[in-house]
């Protein structure tokens, strides 16, 4: 069978040393291109390129590290027949990716860091992922719970967008991201998913990474290899609520799980 999905599939390569599920397995550059040929082959329509971890309680890198970890494999990838995201908070990284020929920076600080990430993706016509994040992460964990998740983020969105906007983003070209794990309660993140149809109707694509994250490990006593079950379960829910991108790490699974719901469908 032939690809099919709606849904498009981002796969992560993180080429990090402390990224919480895959640090280290692809710091050098011939196993980080590796890894991005078989996402590729597996399905994958998106490869995001991350070079800092953002696991709770990471510590920022320097702008001269992130840049040497992620610039040779983004010179490799561009050729690929895939889009290209970088995942930065970085003006000055993402505009020299943007440069080489990304065509997504995908901002976990939902330009709370720095705005003028979003002058750069208006400049080369790019695509600016959004993503929500409550404090930094080093210490995003440590205040959890909120009255209202989907009203907060709704709100954030607002701010946010409207700042995307004003510094010349295209409004097709912004993409939403909720941030499940950046600072919620498990009770947070079950919410957003069960409640993502608020989003939608924001009228924006909406991005969705939980892929092996720490809910499904509170909810089914899992440890980080073995919550590819429970990431596919997202993944389907995601997929049935419309949800436009799934980021994963783990993309041939996905691709058929996501073939066989919209197969029935």
């Amino acid at each position: 069978m032939g690809k099919i999905l709606k849904t498009r599939i981002m796969g992560i390569l993180n080429v990090t040393p402390d990224s919480f599920s895959d640090g280290g397995l692809y710091r050098n550059l011939p196993e980080a291109v590796s890894q991005a040929e078989k996402m590729v082959e597996a399905g994958a329509d998106i490869i995001d390129i991350g070079g800092e971890s953002t696991r709770p309680g990471s510590d920022p890198v320097s702008l001269q590290e992130e840049m040497d970890r992620v610039l040779p494999v983004l010179e490799r990838l561009v050729s690929f027949d895939v889009e290209i995201s970088l995942d930065t908070t970085k003006p000055e990284l993402a505009l020299k990716a943007l440069k080489i020929g990304a065509s997504i920076i995908n901002d976990v600080s939902g330009l709370q860091y720095d705005t003028m990430i979003a002058e750069y993706v208006a400049e080369y016509n790019a695509k600016l992922v959004i993503m929500h994040m409550k404090g930094i992460p080093k210490t995003m964990q440590n205040d959890l719970g909120s009255k209202d998740i989907i009203e907060e983020i709704k709100r954030f969105f607002e701010k946010q967008t409207r700042v995307a906007l004003e510094r010349g983003v295209k409004k097709n070209n912004i993409i939403l991201d909720p941030g499940i794990g950046f600072g919620k309660s498990l009770e947070d993140n079950i919410r957003i998913l069960r409640e993502l149809e608020l989003f939608l109707d924001m009228g924006f694509p909406i991005l969705i990474g939980a892929s092996r994250k720490s809910m499904i490990g509170a909810i089914c006593d899992a440890k980080v290899d073995e919550r590819l079950p429970g990431s596919l379960a997202i993944a389907c829910v995601a997929a049935q609520r419309n949800v436009n991108i799934i980021r994963v790490h783990d993309v041939a699974e996905t691709v058929q799980a996501l073939k066989i719901i919209e197969s029935i469908w």
